[in-house]
Parts: C-alpha cells; sequence; structure tokens
C-alpha cells in the first residue's frame, strides 16, 4: 500500500440544537482508529451562534504527532470504498488547496452508524489532511495523493 505522509489531521463538524451531541461525538469516532493514543488526539467544542439565533457548537479533532498521524493515515484508506477513492481521485484537484491541505466530506448520520461515505452536502464531517510534500506546491501534494489512493 502507497502511503503519504503528513503533518497533521483535523476532523471537524457541528452538532446543531437539534442533535444528540453523543451521536455526533460517535460519528467523530468512526474515523479515529482505536489504535491512536488519547492523548495524541486535541480535542475541542466551541459554542457558537448560528445564521437564526440558534445554538451550535463545532467540535475539532486535531492528530499532531507523527506516528498517531500514520496510524489515522492508514485507518483512513482502510474506511475509503472503491466508489469514494474513484470519486477522490475524479476530482482530487478541488480537494486539496494551495497549502497542501487535502479535503474529504464524509456524511455525519453515515458515520453515526460506523460507515463512511463521502458526501458534498451540508451536515458532514470533515477530514482535512496537511500533506508533505516535496516540493511544496499543489501538484506534488496531487500526485502524492493519487498514488496513494490508487495503490
Amino acid at each position: 500500500m502507497g502511503k503519504i505522509r503528513a503533518h497533521h489531521v483535523r476532523i471537524t463538524t457541528f452538532i446543531h440544537a437539534t442533535e444528540d451531541e453523543d451521536k455526533v461525538l460517535e460519528a467523530i469516532a468512526t474515523f479515529i482508529s482505536e489504535e491512536i493514543d488519547e492523548e495524541d488526539i486535541i480535542f475541542d467544542i466551541d459554542e457558537t451562534t448560528g445564521f437564526f439565533g440558534n445554538p451550535i457548537k463545532v467540535v475539532n479533532v486535531e492528530i499532531k504527532r507523527s506516528r498517531a498521524v500514520r496510524k489515522f493515515i492508514d485507518h483512513f484508506n482502510e474506511l475509503l470504498s472503491e466508489g469514494d477513492r474513484r470519486y477522490l481521485l475524479d476530482h482530487l484537484d478541488e480537494k486539496v488547496d494551495e497549502e497542501g491541505t487535502f479535503y474529504v466530506r464524509f456524511n455525519k448520520q453515515k458515520a453515526y452508524l460506523g460507515e463512511s461515505e463521502i458526501d458534498e452536502g451540508s451536515d458532514v464531517v470533515q477530514v482535512r489532511i496537511k500533506v508533505k510534500a516535496f516540493p511544496m506546491r499543489k501538484e506534488a501534494v496531487v500526485k502524492a495523493v493519487q498514488e496513494w489512493l490508487e495503490e
């Protein structure tokens, strides 16, 4: 299996007032390998207000340690179906930004059920992988992610 290297991983989602916080946190847990030590996970929930004054919680999870990031990448790769892998390959240029971050959005409801399914809607769990590439240019990151997804 091809490997990509990454500086860090960030997982973000929103908990709306109508949602069960524990269920949303379970959805996020789908993406975090049980092999990652708890002390390697930075977990934060910020409370904010939505457009219509409704309370919203923003959940941010960050994994920075190299070993934990590698475990995340391996687990993430196992979660991808062939269809999702093909979708990412077909849309790779728009999934990587100029700073070398690879963005993938997953259906939050499916994630709660322990499944991963790419979703471009608004009720998602967003995974951002800051890829290591040399030289650090978008083209190099796209190539690295492409090789990783194709193996």
